[in-house]
């Protein structure tokens, strides 16, 4: 996939990896950027989180990205900071920019240092091109496929999105790591008034295990290279490339074999009806009876009544794959049926709370045997 005017991005083989796969990548604009970023609400935050924010609090404008996946720099001490800081220098140092210019980000495992040898000898090694592809190839960890996304506005400008996250995935105010990049000419202010909307709409609504990461982030970048465009629109897409690339999130879920939809509706506001949907989401017995395919809409029911929200059982209406469950009451309905309906790539519950306006979805997966056995031996 295409990067927007102006953005070029590439990758290589570090030795971060123990499989040897690419591990460390770039994504730089060829222009100063208007940005916005989110990072994880995690009190183990790494590094390049906090390190993130303190760039955000400046208000000086991003041009690059350097990522290494492999090692998290979590939990690593003071060196671990040094580590982080001493990245985005080798990294301007190879672009010729300033290194508050340059954001970091790290992904993997959490307590080992960072191997800044490598970081240092892999950089130079890495051709920049237009494509998206080799930089969200060398982000992954447990990703079994890249994800990416785009849309184009009437004006001409892109938006293109790029991610990585298969487990440890319960976003909390970001998701694994999220890149968004445009060639539409939008005001740093504007970007920060809108993208935590955006995120808490697409990235925060995943969920694969309920655990959130040290190390999540979204950002996003516009360098204006295509001109002016409407806001309305510009937003729409983004919220549009955040959408697909949360539910891939989802559907490569660590183990899974099937994604979850959850479509909520009736709460008394939206933020209800996203948290309702995401306790849906995020139920284990409900996740495991998906994997089973049961049609065991008890399970929803409990995971709606745990999640805090205005809630009346005897006004809540049920469906399974189209299937109505129940209605306020026990439906008599074809459990056979139901179960079968289950047997497909994406099974949708659709849950009304019969008390208001508020509409809201989340994505999951289901849980599978193969969850714990890579997590059993994530390390070993």
């Amino acid at each position: 996939m295409r990067l927007p005017i102006g953005f070029r991005a590439g990758a290589t083989q570090a030795g971060i990896k123990p499989s040897g796969r690419p591990d460390l990548a770039l994504l730089v604009s060829g222009m100063p950027c208007a940005w916005a970023f989110v990072g994880t609400l995690n009190r183990a935050a790494a590094p390049c989180v906090l390190r993130g924010r303190e760039l955000l609090a400046s208000g000086q404008p991003l041009q690059a990205v350097v990522v290494n996946a492999g090692n998290a720099n979590c939990a690593t001490g003071e060196a671990g900071f040094w580590a982080d800081r001493r990245m985005a220098e080798l990294a301007a140092e190879r672009l010729q920019l300033a290194p508050e210019s340059v954001l970091t980000g790290s992904t993997g495992v959490i307590g080992q240092p960072l191997p800044l040898e490598k970081v240092a000898a892999g950089l130079p090694r890495i051709q920049l091109g237009p494509e998206a592809n080799p930089f969200v190839e060398a982000i992954m960890t447990t990703d079994l496929v890249p994800k990416l996304a785009e849309a184009t506005l009437s004006s001409g400008a892109r938006v293109v999105g790029v991610c990585k996250g298969s487990g440890m995935i319960a976003p909390n105010m970001a998701t694994m790591l999220a890149y968004i990049v445009s060639d539409a000419a939008v005001p740093q202010e504007e970007l920060r008034r809108g993208w935590k909307g955006v995120v808490d709409r697409s990235f925060n609504q995943v969920t694969v295990d309920t655990d959130t990461s040290t190390n999540d982030m979204a950002v996003l970048m516009a360098n204006g290279a295509a001109g002016p465009v409407d806001l309305e629109e510009f937003w729409e897409a983004v919220e549009r490339v955040a959408v697909e690339l949360a539910r891939k999130l989802a559907r490569d879920g660590e183990g899974a074999t099937k994604l979850l939809t959850v479509r909520v509706t009736g709460a008394i506001n939206d933020a209800e009806a996203r948290k309702a949907a995401l306790a849906v989401a995020a139920s284990p017995l409900w996740k495991s009876a998906l994997y089973g395919n049961d049609p065991n809409w008890g399970r929803i029911m409990m995971a709606l009544g745990k999640a805090g929200v205005a809630f009346q059982v005897d006004r809540v209406r049920i469906a399974l794959q189209g299937i109505l469950l129940y209605d306020g009451r026990v439906l008599e309905f074809d459990r056979a049926q139901a179960s079968q309906a289950m047997r497909a790539e994406e099974v949708l519950v659709e849950a009304d709370l019969g008390l208001g306006e508020g509409q809201g979805m989340a994505w999951g997966c289901d849980l599978t045997e193969e969850y714990v056995r890579i997590n059993a031996l994530y390390t070993t």
